[in-house]
C-alpha cells in the first residue's frame, strides 16, 4: 500500500470541506466556524489529545463533537467534516486541516498571507500603514499574522509567498559582517 504524505492528507480534507461548503453556499459560515475552532483548539491543546486518544470510544467522541457543535452553533458542513475526521482517526491533524481551509479561502478570494516578525507588538497605526503599503506593493488584499521576536533587535522581517524582506537590525548586522569578511 502506498503511503500518502501528511500534507497531502491535510490538503485533501481541507479541500473537501471547502468543496462541500461551496456546494451548499455556506463558505462564509464554515469559515467563521473554522476560525472559531482554531481559536478554541489553540487556547486548549488538550482537546486534540483527548479526541486523538484511541482508548476513548468512537461513539463517545461523536457525542462530544455533537455537543461542541451545538454549543458553538457550527454549520452542518463543519460538523460533517468533523465526523469524517473522527471516523478516519485524523484528529491529530485537525488544527492543520482547519488552518489549511483558511489558506485555501484566502487564495480563492485573492488575499496574500503575510507573516511579520517584530521586536514588539506593532501599534494599530503601524499595522494599518504596513498593511496599506503591502497591499499597494502586492496589488492584492493582505492578511497579516504577527510574531514577536526580540532576537531580531529592531525593524521587521516580512515574509509572503517565497519572498522575504529582512529589514531587521540583526539582518543588517549579518549583511554588514558578510561584507566585511568579503573584504579580507
Amino acid at each position: 500500500m502506498k503511503k500518502i504524505s501528511k500534507s497531502k492528507i491535510i490538503t485533501t480534507y481541507a479541500l473537501a470541506l471547502y468543496g462541500a461548503a461551496e456546494e451548499k453556499k455556506a463558505v462564509s459560515k464554515v469559515l467563521d466556524d473554522v476560525k472559531t475552532l482554531i481559536q478554541v483548539l489553540k487556547e486548549d491543546s488538550s482537546i486534540i489529545k483527548y479526541l486523538s486518544n484511541p482508548v476513548w470510544p468512537a461513539d463517545s467522541k461523536d457525542e462530544a463533537l455533537k455537543q461542541v457543535g451545538k454549543k458553538l452553533k457550527l454549520d452542518k458542513e463543519t460538523l460533517n467534516c468533523l465526523e469524517i475526521i473522527s471516523s478516519n482517526n485524523r484528529f491529530s491533524e485537525l488544527l492543520l486541516i482547519l488552518e489549511e481551509f483558511v489558506h485555501i479561502w484566502y487564495t480563492k478570494n485573492g488575499y496574500v498571507e503575510v507573516s511579520v516578525q517584530s521586536v514588539q507588538k506593532l501599534s494599530i497605526a503601524q499595522e494599518k500603514k504596513l498593511s496599506s503599503t503591502l497591499e499597494k506593493m502586492l496589488s492584492k488584499k493582505v492578511v497579516l499574522s504577527y510574531e514577536v521576536r526580540p532576537e531580531i533587535l529592531g525593524g521587521l522581517i516580512v515574509k509572503f509567498g517565497s519572498s522575504m524582506i529582512d529589514d531587521s537590525i540583526r539582518g543588517k548586522l549579518n549583511r554588514l559582517e558578510i561584507m566585511m569578511k568579503g573584504g579580507q
